[in-house]
C-alpha cells in the first residue's frame, strides 16, 4: 500500500510540473506576441492571430521570435 501511495503521488507531481511548464511556455509566447504589438489593439489581435498561425504551422520555439518580428513588420507595411 505504501508503494501505491508513493507511485501515485510521484505521477501526480510529475503531471503537475509538466502542466505548469506547458502553461508557462504558452504565457511566454503570448506575452512575446503582445509585446511586439505595442499598445495598438488592432495590432494585438493581429499578432495573436499570427501566433496561432505559427503554432498551427509548427514553427519551432527558437524560430518563433524572428517569425513574430517579421509578422509585426508585415503589419506595419499594410
Amino acid at each position: 500500500m505504501d508503494y501505491f501511495i508513493i507511485a501515485s503521488l510521484t505521477c501526480a507531481g510529475l503531471y503537475f510540473h509538466w502542466w505548469l511548464f506547458v502553461r508557462i511556455k504558452r504565457w511566454a509566447d503570448r506575452d512575446l506576441a503582445l509585446s511586439l504589438a505595442g499598445t495598438d489593439a488592432a495590432k494585438k489581435a493581429f499578432m495573436l492571430q499570427r501566433l496561432a498561425e505559427a503554432k498551427a504551422s509548427k514553427v519551432k520555439r527558437r524560430e518563433l521570435h524572428g517569425w513574430l518580428e517579421r509578422a509585426a513588420a508585415d503589419y506595419q507595411a499594410s
